[in-house]
């Protein structure tokens, strides 16, 4: 999560929600200006500070403190706030679905990788068998006691063997590579995993993942429905603003001014600056009601359009709700099916190893011929191969499970 990219961007945007928050909070208080205008002047124009007609050349200044404030806006700029604070929630909880995302697909290479070195394991041990009985069956064809042909019958089979050690460290480096990328570790960055055997992944009883009871904890806890909830209670808001601009507001304001004159061409003397500055001082204070009466029907529509944005996130959120729960009855059906092969494919290793056991004792007397035993032994190593594989099917799938309940991942 420290590295990912896609978080990264995720938390920039969560910053710009921020800040639009705490924006819309300022927004309540009063605002403040001040404005200088400074000009030189000439020709024939009127005094700024006693309203006479002059014709000589001259500076003049004029400053305006104003401030306003609103008095009432039906609510306007209290509801911005909270849209905002439901939009800074909903942006928190797609920034969680973009981790869990992650999560998963990292759990998921993880057990890649696991399982790529799971598979390496045992086609090594196959592949050290396949070199031992060489070992023995060439000794005993030096000796006469064996054809040529069951000592060619090993060598092709180690050379199988040998490949498929090579294709099995070629996934582990895969695995891996896929598992840096979702990480955002660079490729040639050394890297490695702790391994622990499969059988130490805790994994919860399937019975204590009913999918209705899943389904029921999903559309509480998972970050995709939490953001469709902010977003539906932030759209609410933004409809009532959307409505206050069809009312009148009333808003307080106020101001401070003076003028200045300095003239520069002519033997006229004006007062010294702030004598001016204190002589031309005025004030002002009023009410100001603003009536929206017809603006080309702006205001009606942009409610309007709020009214169906609503209308939308709540089409979404049932879409999204159908679509998590149809997952969940599939991961749960996935999952149980998963469970079966599993258990199947335990009974199937059981039963290869002891024909692979009666084979090998049988051609270690010279009972059973080489090419019968190299077809029991990759029987066996099939079984292996293919058990494995299910049991790392069948805990992802759980963890599938696991994850929608929203217990997050225990790996």
């Amino acid at each position: 999560m420290e590295n990912n990219l896609s978080v990264k961007q995720m938390s920039l945007q969560e910053k710009f929600t921020d800040l639009s928050l705490k924006q819309s909070k300022l927004a309540i208080l009063p605002n403040l200006n001040f404005a200088d205008n400074t000009s030189f002047n000439s020709g024939r124009r009127q005094n700024p500070t006693n309203f006479t007609l002059i014709t000589q050349s001259s500076i003049t200044t004029g400053m305006q403190l104003q401030s306003s404030a609103d008095i009432f806006n039906w609510f306007s700029k209290k509801n911005t706030i909270a849209a905002n604070e439901w939009e800074m929630q909903a942006a928190k909880a797609n920034t969680d679905k973009l981790k869990n995302d992650i999560a998963l697909a990292v759990a998921n290479f993880y057990l890649q990788v696991l399982l790529a070195k799971e598979q390496e394991n045992i086609t090594t041990v196959q592949l050290q068998q396949s070199q031992a009985q060489l070992s023995n069956t060439r000794k005993m064809v030096d000796a006469g006691a064996l054809p040529e042909l069951n000592a060619a019958e090993l060598e092709a089979q180690v050379a199988r063997d040998s490949a498929n050690v090579i294709a099995a460290a070629g996934n582990i480096t895969t695995a891996i590579l896929n598992l840096k990328a979702y990480m955002s570790i660079p490729a040639d960055q050394p890297f490695d995993i702790e391994s622990p055997t499969v059988d130490k992944i805790p994994v919860d009883p399937i019975a204590d993942l009913q999918p209705d009871a899943v389904y029921a904890s999903a559309l509480a806890n998972l970050p995709q429905q939490r953001y469709n909830g902010f977003k539906l209670k932030a759209a609410a808001k933004n409809a009532q603003v959307s409505k206050a601009a069809m009312y009148p507001t009333i808003a307080g304001f106020g101001g401070l001014n003076t003028n200045y004159i300095s003239i520069v061409s002519g033997n006229i003397k004006t007062d010294p600056f702030f004598k001016q500055l204190n002589t031309n001082f005025s004030q002002s204070v009023g009410i100001n009601i603003n009536v929206p009466i017809f603006n080309g029907g702006s205001a009606k529509t942009n409610y309007k359009r709020s009214l169906l944005t609503i209308n939308n996130l709540e089409l979404q959120k049932e879409i999204d709700n159908q679509k998590i729960k149809q997952d969940i009855y599939g991961a749960y059906n996935n999952a149980l099916v998963a469970l079966e092969k599993f258990n199947a494919g335990k009974k199937t290793l059981d039963a290869s190893e002891r024909t692979y056991n009666f084979a090998k004792k049988r051609y270690d007397v010279g009972m059973l011929a080489t090419f019968e035993l190299i077809t029991n032994q990759n029987n066996l190593l099939r079984a292996k191969l293919e058990y494995v594989l299910n049991q790392f099917d069948y805990v992802f799938k759980m963890k599938v499970l696991e994850f929608y309940k929203g217990q997050g991942l225990k790996l």
